[in-house]
């Protein structure tokens, strides 16, 4: 696992260790099954406190991207599916209460393409 972290950029640390161990998952580069170091172990090797360390892990697992066995330590989850699945989930659940609070289909997408511009950037 290659991860690097920039102390002195915008992007929280947490989220820059997220964003790199979901993406290497996502391509495979971190295949289904490969542990993970431990949050003492990759917090003393990256330079970052534990609970830095722990909050990715948190939110990497709350995402379906690892999975965490006690003992057995934590895991990279078979991503593909999981990404996608919560991804039509939240989807679903959008266009749901969009519909209930009145929504057109057009200003519904017009929203979705406006927040998708403001997390990934503008086209």
């Amino acid at each position: 696992m290659q991860v690097r972290i920039d102390h002195a950029g915008a992007v929280p640390p947490y989220e820059q260790l997220r964003s790199q161990i979901a993406e290497q998952a996502r391509t495979g580069e971190l295949p289904a099954g490969s542990k993970l170091p431990t949050v003492r172990a990759l917090a003393e090797q990256l330079g970052l406190a534990a609970n830095t360390v722990a909050r990715a892990y948190r939110e990497l697992e709350a995402d379906g991207v690892v999975e965490t066995h006690g003992r057995r330590g934590t895991q990279v989850a078979a991503v593909g599916d999981t990404a996608h699945r919560h991804a039509a989930a939240a989807a679903h659940e959008f266009a749901e209460r969009a519909r209930r609070l009145g929504v057109t289909r057009d200003e519904a997408l017009a929203a979705v393409s406006g927040a998708l511009d403001l997390v990934y950037g503008s086209a």
